[in-house]
Parts: structure tokens; sequence; C-alpha cells
């Protein structure tokens, strides 16, 4: 039922999308087949497969950092509460930071490489991932706690059993949001960097008007994050029977 459902609206979406292009006019938008023709030109030429690769480089790299980081991070300011408490409000000015702020900063330290690139985007992952592992342990039910240490559970136990388990959706939705502005963070990063991947043939596309092209880029990283919603999505139901056991 709901794919045919999504199926319906990718359909109506499409029929939008040749009503927009036929009254604004096809220099501004281009239509879904001209779009279609100028993806298998790019795909042909091999420019891209290749910018797809270095975007995904820079992208799951400084994606996948930033996880490792911050789930850490996270369960370790949930679980010692002392510790939460002091740096939360730090932990919160750096989420409500914007990362473009920073960018000048990090090309004067790394330079223009990749370095600088998989760092924006962990700059940019890592604060979602945190603050929602942080919130997923603070939230564990403390009765539940006080349940385990009356029948003797010790400290790993219950931190494997039950304050883990709870804090998993906190952490998914965190890696949900993270992956989002890690992805809108790799364009940024190739923008301001040396010009390369999506980013750069984005800023190719859009600065000569070649609008179908351009679509086919704007698509492409729409797939790249539906595909890793995707991926975490179905990690997120894995979970699930752990989290019963738990």
């Amino acid at each position: 039922m709901i794919l045919l459902l999504r199926t319906a609206f990718l359909v109506l979406l499409v029929g939008l999308w040749y009503l927009a292009a036929a009254n604004v006019g096809r220099n501004v938008i281009a239509t879904p087949l001209e779009t279609l023709d100028a993806a298998r030109r790019l795909a042909e030429s091999g420019r891209l497969l290749s910018a797809v690769g270095d975007t995904l480089r820079v992208y799951l790299t400084g994606f996948a950092l930033a996880a490792l980081v911050a789930i850490p991070a996270g369960v370790l300011m949930g679980t010692v509460r002392i510790l939460g408490k002091t740096l939360d409000i730090f932990v919160f000015a750096l989420a409500a930071t914007p990362r473009v702020a920073f960018i000048p900063l990090i090309i004067v330290l790394l330079g223009l490489g990749l370095e600088a690139k998989v760092f924006i985007v962990f700059l940019g992952a890592i604060m979602p991932i945190l603050i929602n592992t942080y919130a997923g342990v603070q939230a564990v039910d403390d009765e539940l706690i006080e349940m385990a240490r009356s029948v003797a559970a010790s400290r790993a136990r219950i931190f494997w059993r039950i304050i883990l388990p709870s804090a998993v959706p906190f952490t998914v939705a965190g890696l949900r949001i993270g992956a989002t502005i890690g992805l809108i963070n790799t364009v940024v990063a190739e923008l301001y960097t040396a010009v390369s991947g999506l980013g750069g043939l984005l800023a190719l596309f859009g600065n000569t008007f070649r609008m179908a092209e351009y679509l086919v880029i704007v698509i492409t990283l729409a797939l790249i994050g539906v595909v890793v919603t995707e991926i975490l999505r179905q990690a997120e139901r894995r979970l699930e029977g752990w989290r019963g056991k738990g």
C-alpha cells in the first residue's frame, strides 16, 4: 500500500514538473525527458560517476567519523551526569553556530584538500548525533534502573540491557539528521574548497544555466540522501530485536 502511494506521489511530482517546465520555460526548468537525456550523457562521459565517487568519499568518511566520535561521547555525557551537565551548554552553543563560519579557519589549518572537506562534513554531522544520543541516555526510565539494581544487576548489565537499548531510537534519529546535514555540508565543502564532486558540477552547471544537467546533480544528491536514510531505517529495525531483549 505504501509503495503504491509513493509511486502515485512520484507520478504526481513528475506531472507537476512537466507543467512547471511548460509554463516557466525550458531555459529555467528543463523537462523530465531533457533531464533524463542529460543524465545519460553525463553517465556515458564518466563525469557523473567520477563526481559521485568523489562526493561519497568525502561524505561517508566525514559522517562515519562523526558517528564514531559522537555516539560514545553522547553515551558518556548521559551516563556520567556531572560531565553532561558541565559540557552540554558548550555542545549546544557549538550546535547553534553556523558551520560555514568555521570554513575560513579550516582552510587555513587544513588547506583545500580532502582533509578540509571531511572535517567540514564531520562538523555538520556530529552535533545532531551527539545531542540525540545524550538525550536518549538521559531519557532512560529511572524506575527500570532501580528495579535492575534491586535484583543485583551489575552496572555493565544495566548499561547493555537498559541504557543502550533505550537510547537507540534517539541515536538513530540523530544519525538521520546528521546524515542530512552532512550531505549538505559535503556540497558546501566542495564549493568552498577545491571545487570538485557533485558540488563542483552543481556550481558549473548552475553558473552556465545548463538546467538539465543541473537538475541531474540535484536529483543525484537527493537519491544519495534517500539511500543513506533508508539504510539507517533498516538498521533501526534490526536493532528493535535487541531493544526487545533489553
